[in-house]
Formats: C-alpha cells, sequence, structure tokens
C-alpha cells in the first residue's frame, strides 16, 4: 500500500506515474488502476486521470480547480463559480465547477461533484490569469462570459444575484468590443452601461 500511499500525496495522477510507483508495465498499470477503482481506493476522473479515495476527500476548492484546469485542455475556470470565488455573486454552488473552453461542451461527473465545460467561440476566448498554476477568468470577463452565452440562450443566470460595483466597469466596457452586438446589448441592458 506504500506506493498507493505515495501517490495518494498528489492532486491527481496518470498511469504511467501508477507504472513507476509500482515498477510495473503500462498495461498492467490500466489493469491495476480498474481493480482500485472498483475496490475505491481510486477514483478514476477520467481516462487516464485519477486521485485516492482519500485524498479526494480532502481535496480544497483550489485542488478542484486545478483538476478542472487538466480535464478538458485548454480551458479556465469561469462563468458562476469563478464570479462565486471573487465574491461577485451571493450564489455559491456546491461542488459544481464551472469553464469554459475551445473544444466541445462536456461535464464530468466525479463522486458528489460536476466538472462542467461550455465551448466559448475563439474569438471570445480569453482574459483569464494564472494565479498559484490555476487558470481563472478574471472577474470582469467570467461575467463576461456568462453574458455572452446567456444572450444566446446558452446559459442563465441569477443577474440580481450580482454585486455589479464589485466589477470595474471601464473593464467591462474594454472587454465588450470583442463581442458580438447581441452580446453588446444584453450587457447595456444588465450593466447600464
Amino acid at each position: 500500500m506504500n506506493n498507493l500511499d505515495d501517490l495518494g500525496k498528489k492532486v491527481f495522477f496518470t498511469l504511467d506515474d501508477i507504472a513507476r510507483a509500482f515498477d510495473i508495465q503500462p498495461p498492467s498499470a490500466r489493469v491495476l488502476a480498474s481493480r482500485y477503482v472498483r475496490r475505491g481506493l481510486l477514483i478514476r476522473f477520467k481516462n487516464n486521470f485519477y486521485t485516492t479515495a482519500w485524498r479526494y476527500d480532502t481535496l480544497t476548492r483550489r485542488e478542484l480547480f486545478k483538476i478542472a484546469n487538466v480535464l478538458q485542455v485548454p480551458s479556465y475556470i469561469s462563468l458562476m463559480t469563478a464570479l462565486a470565488y471573487y465574491d461577485v455573486t451571493t450564489q455559491v454552488q456546491q461542488n459544481f465547477y464551472e469553464s469554459v473552453c475551445l473544444k466541445r461542451t462536456v461535464s464530468y461527473s466525479v463522486r458528489d461533484s460536476i466538472f462542467q465545460y461550455t465551448k466559448i467561440a475563439g474569438a471570445c476566448y480569453g482574459g483569464f490569469v494564472r494565479s498559484d498554476g490555476i487558470f481563472m477568468a478574471t472577474p470582469e470577463k467570467a461575467f463576461m462570459d456568462a453574458a455572452y452565452l446567456y444572450s444566446f440562450g446558452k446559459y442563465k443566470f441569477d443577474v440580481a444575484s450580482l454585486d455589479m460595483n464589485k466589477l470595474d466597469m471601464k473593464k467591462l466596457k474594454s472587454l465588450l468590443k470583442d463581442y458580438p452586438a447581441k452580446t453588446k446589448e444584453t450587457v447595456k441592458r444588465l450593466c447600464a452601461i
């Protein structure tokens, strides 16, 4: 079990990490991982992406954000998840982590958590920062991502739960120029800018 304990020190690991930890070949690591998942010792996030059950139970919000960044690449934490992180909204989502991405809209359900990825147009992808290894939208960009998706009927959010005073209106206006007319109209209506 020592090898598994060593892996449990990591936030997440791959089959290659399992192969190295147990000094076995990759096909054997796949079999071992499957067995350990069935026994409840490992949690599989997706193909070739694991954590130990005891490590999962102690993951912090920031560690879950790191996992969200790796589950779908490229992506960044955004929408209400980022707005809640920045205390812009009173609506705190429990065990629900939203990101925007370029590839495809997809959701990963892992135990009691859901990692949701929503595809956004390439021209609107960006405006995120990397802090402590986590890619996350700025507060203004998280709002813009939500407004963009909302303007096309692809996202619902409670605007009344937002403290618009915590958003920099100059930054919002600057970001607005990269969005379609439909989104611009929505943001102007929501923000009175």
